[in-house]
C-alpha cells in the first residue's frame, strides 16, 4: 500500500528543490508542493510538473491525489495575505 511518505519521496526526488507535506490513508492523498520550477508556471503547468514527477504511480498506485502546488514567492505572498 502507498503511504503519503512514498509519495512525497517520488515527488521530491523527481522536482529538484520541492518542499512536499502529504497526508492521506492509503487510497486518497493531500499535497501541498513548493518548487523553484514552479516559478512562471500555471497552475495547470505545475500539476503537469507533479504528474510527470509520479508517473505510472498515478494510474497503478495513487488512486486520489489533491494537491496545492506553489512557487516559493507565492508562499510567501499567501503567508504575507494570511497575516
Amino acid at each position: 500500500m502507498v503511504t503519503p511518505e512514498n509519495i512525497k519521496e517520488w515527488i521530491e526526488k523527481n522536482l529538484a528543490e520541492s518542499e512536499v507535506k502529504v497526508s492521506g490513508d492509503g487510497r486518497h492523498f493531500d499535497a501541498v508542493i513548493v518548487c523553484a520550477e514552479f516559478s512562471g508556471k500555471s497552475r495547470l503547468q505545475q500539476h503537469q510538473m507533479v504528474y510527470a514527477a509520479l508517473g505510472d504511480k498515478m494510474k497503478d498506485d495513487i488512486h486520489a491525489l489533491s494537491m496545492q502546488t506553489m512557487a516559493p514567492e507565492d508562499r510567501v505572498e499567501e503567508l504575507e495575505v494570511n497575516k
